[in-house]
């Protein structure tokens, strides 16, 4: 955390947060967001980052269906190839440079399936603002996305605005997502709009990240780096070797929300609505059934007490 003392009013303008560690079915899992500490990024709720990693028949990433509501799904390939299925019918392979956008609103299931041996990506979840967390469900592939160098990374934009581009993923609140990556040394630096929060995930390798001039260290997988609003630049400077990075940006998320399991709501009352449908109906009800996938659904655990952050 940037230097503050107990007698200091001001918030720390930058934080270092460690992501909890995960293995599903071989595969390691960083889960960077929600913490106890951080749970949101602008809009952005939930961030997974599976792999690199090497599968076999044995560690294939199989996810049997289940439900959604309240969010989008934002998927993004690095390496390999996952075949999603949903209950309004879509089946789409996901490849490297190709974002999966599913919106879950009142209601959807899936599935995933690894189709490749080897495997990195991020899952990443956006929280629907009230006005539109009901909407009907739906699901859009984009498999171009603008790409262009900054400084000496390479760089797609997967979702927002920067330097006169953007991107074709669409959104409801003000969102950023970068993919920043180098083979080699590189240096860079990034305008932040000062009145969004921005969260910095280095995916591989190590980089050594300014904030408006400020040193934050060196970041490495398994960290978020959280950026305060207020902040103007990113400085980013990788030393050597392969290095890539996620950068993801939005004005702070002004409602209450709650997540448990894979629903994103506003109550408890409404976590134990949606996890006795589901687990009640075998036509998974709002949600819609799956079909194609060989495999058992899965069940919504029990609901715990919950109480959404004011």
């Amino acid at each position: 955390m940037s230097d503050t003392s107990p007698f200091d009013p001001r918030p720390a303008r930058w934080e270092r947060l460690t992501a909890h560690l995960g293995d599903v079915g071989g595969l390691t899992i960083r889960r960077a967001l929600p913490t106890a500490r951080r749970r949101m990024v602008g809009a952005w709720c939930f961030l997974d980052h599976a792999g690199p990693a090497d599968l076999t028949p044995t560690t294939a990433m199989r996810v049997g269906p289940h439900p959604h509501t309240g969010l989008q799904t934002f998927s993004w390939m690095i390496e390999g190839e996952v075949l999603h299925r949903d209950s309004l019918g879509s089946e789409q392979m996901l490849r490297p440079g190709q974002v999966n956008l599913m919106t879950a609103g009142r209601g959807i299931s899936h599935t995933e399936e690894s189709q490749s041996d080897r495997l990195q990506l991020a899952q990443l979840w956006i929280a629907l603002p009230d006005a539109v967390r009901d909407c009907p469900p739906a699901f859009e592939h984009f498999p171009e996305l603008p790409s262009f160098a900054t400084g000496g990374f390479d760089t797609m934009l997967l979702v927002g605005e920067s330097g006169g581009r953007r991107s074709p993923v669409p959104s409801h609140t003000p969102l950023l997502a970068m993919d920043l990556s180098a083979a080699r040394a590189a240096e860079a630096t990034l305008a932040l709009h000062p009145d969004h929060e921005y969260g910095l995930m280095v995916l591989e390798g190590e980089l050594s990240v300014t904030v408006d001039g400020e040193s934050t260290g060196m970041s490495k997988p398994g960290e978020l780096l959280y950026v305060a609003p207020g902040a103007q630049s990113l400085h980013l400077l990788s030393g050597g070797g392969k290095s890539r990075a996620l950068l993801l940006g939005g004005p702070p998320f002004d409602e209450p929300v709650l997540l448990f399991w894979n629903f994103v709501g506003r109550s408890r009352e409404e976590m134990l609505a949606y996890a006795e449908e589901w687990n009640a109906r075998e036509d998974g009800g709002r949600f819609g059934a799956v079909h194609g996938f060989d495999g058992p659904r899965l069940k919504a655990p029990v609901v715990p007490p919950l109480k959404a952050p004011q």
